[in-house]
């Protein structure tokens, strides 16, 4: 697993009063799913955040924020946040508000069987 132990740590103190949160290893990382929808992804230095689509033009404007491509396409919806905007609690909570915020009105994806 290539997660940052130091981020995941921040991620899970952050989340320390959230309900339902689980952790699944996904995308070369650590997912913590909320309600049973991917809501963050800690890799080795990022964070992938599912957010709301309306709030997706605005966000990836930030430097150091970026979309997620997957087999060439964007996936609106979806940022990758480097490390650097990171660094106090306030940006991380910013960031981590942003994710839990679109949260409840997130679709759950279909689980494969």
């Amino acid at each position: 697993m290539a997660a940052n132990e130091q981020l995941l740590k921040r991620v899970r103190e952050a989340l320390e009063t959230v309900s339902r949160v689980k952790e699944k290893k996904m995308f070369s990382g650590v997912s913590l799913m909320v309600n049973d929808k991917m809501c963050i992804n800690i890799g080795v230095d990022y964070l992938m955040l599912r957010i709301d689509p309306l709030e997706y033009d605005a966000l990836i404007e930030k430097e150091g924020c970026s979309s997620v491509v997957m087999k060439g396409r964007e996936i609106k919806g979806f940022v990758y946040v480097d490390e650097e905007l990171l660094r106090t609690k306030k940006q991380l909570d910013f960031w981590i508000g942003r994710a839990l915020e679109f949260n409840p009105k997130a679709k759950r994806t279909k689980k494969k069987k």
